[in-house]
């Protein structure tokens, strides 16, 4: 009896602990400052896919049932509605991306959810509200999260929960990228852009013509490239061509009535941002935001001398440090208009909290193209 007294309480240490890391993962507190009395208002007990170590996110991470936490005077408890798996959130597992959360950790780092309970001193939200972590936050794999009221933004309810759950990290990145680095007339400029399919590839393509800003498109030579460009071209697309079909002396000659770009985006490297680069005006700016291909960009010295060209990065997570939270709430509100009134699409596949392995194959690129994963919980 003593033994199994003693492994039972061993048990019970264990769980405490990770409670406690996890907590301290979601807050950043010490022990002390996160085992507070549980006479306070507590969460709901927490189903989340952690990972303890990084490594290939089919390996190390894991679905685990976390215990109720406090929920504290400045705090929001939220349901978690959906949550997308982006390309960075694989990265963070990994352990490759530049800013990540100390492990052990819980996955994701954008979503939607519904205000569970608030603390005592909360007033700018209630019960029901929808919210999204703005700027995005680590952590949203999981069914409720307990973070301080200064995390959340209320959005309309009005808006799809797809896009709610998927507004901040990639139509965002396009936003910003139209707005930061060449000021392109209302009508009449154009923009080159490879990596078109992608869901920044499509928000660019949209908010361009919004703006009357004819757009140059560069897709991968593979199965369904047809139907792929027949799509863009329905999201108004203005010219779209396979890296293939760019294999000619001068490209520019394809451009027919549209004008020489002054501005290049580029997310995937090698040869794909050469030829980004090639369809440029004297003067014009390539801006890398992405490197699918894993290949260094290339630039050829006529290319700096004779048309003094420029090349930028872009990283939302940089701009989002620069303290701009109004800006950005600002930014969100106004894309998330334009999907709901049906101006930007995309899509995306919404998958049950429960399928997370199968939703993580499809983000892996385990079986073939797949559409943005969102979990819904």
């Amino acid at each position: 009896m003593t033994a199994l007294m003693k492994s039972v309480g061993v048990q019970a240490l264990k769980l405490l602990s990770s409670a406690v890391n996890f907590r301290m993962n979601q807050c950043g507190e010490t022990p002390i400052g996160c085992l507070r009395s549980f006479s306070t208002v507590m969460s709901p007990p927490s189903k989340a896919i952690v990972y303890e170590q990084h490594g290939s996110p089919d390996s190390v991470t894991r679905l685990v049932n976390l215990p109720p936490v406090e929920v504290r005077d400045n705090d929001v408890c939220v349901k978690m509605i959906a949550a997308p798996i982006n390309p960075s959130d694989i990265n963070r597992i990994e352990g490759v991306y530049p800013v990540r959360p100390p492990v052990p950790a819980i996955g994701g780092y954008e979503g939607v959810g519904e205000v569970y309970a608030v603390g005592s001193k909360v007033n700018a939200l209630s019960p029901g509200d929808w919210v999204i972590p703005s700027p995005p936050s680590s952590g949203t794999w999981q069914s409720f999260v307990v973070k301080e009221e200064s995390v959340w933004h209320k959005i309309d309810k009005s808006c799809p929960m797809e896009y709610a759950a998927t507004i901040t990290v990639n139509p965002l990145t396009a936003l910003r990228m139209l707005e930061d680095f060449v000021s392109l007339a209302s009508a009449g400029d154009s923009l080159v852009q490879n990596g078109a399919t992608s869901i920044v590839g499509q928000c660019v393509i949209q908010l361009a013509r919004l703006r009357g800003i004819s757009t140059i498109n560069i897709i991968r030579d593979r199965a369904g490239s047809d139907e792929a460009r027949e799509n863009l071209k329905a999201l108004g697309a203005d010219q779209v061509f396979s890296e293939s079909q760019l294999n000619v002396k001068n490209v520019k000659s394809l451009l027919g009535e549209l004008p020489e770009p002054a501005l290049g985006f580029n997310c995937v490297g090698g040869n794909a941002a050469s030829l980004v680069l090639k369809f440029l005006r004297e003067g014009g700016t390539m801006v890398t935001y992405g490197g699918m291909s894993k290949k260094p960009i290339t630039v050829s010295t006529t290319s700096f001398i004779f048309k003094d060209l420029e090349l930028r990065g872009f990283w939302l997570q940089n701009w989002l440090s620069l303290g701009k939270v109004k800006e950005c709430r600002e930014m969100i509100d106004y894309l998330l208009g334009l999907a709901r009134d049906g101006k930007l699409k995309y899509e995306t596949e919404l998958v049950p909290f429960d399928e997370f392995p199968v939703a993580l194959d499809k983000a892996l690129g385990k079986v073939g193209r797949q559409p943005k994963q969102v979990i819904t919980f």
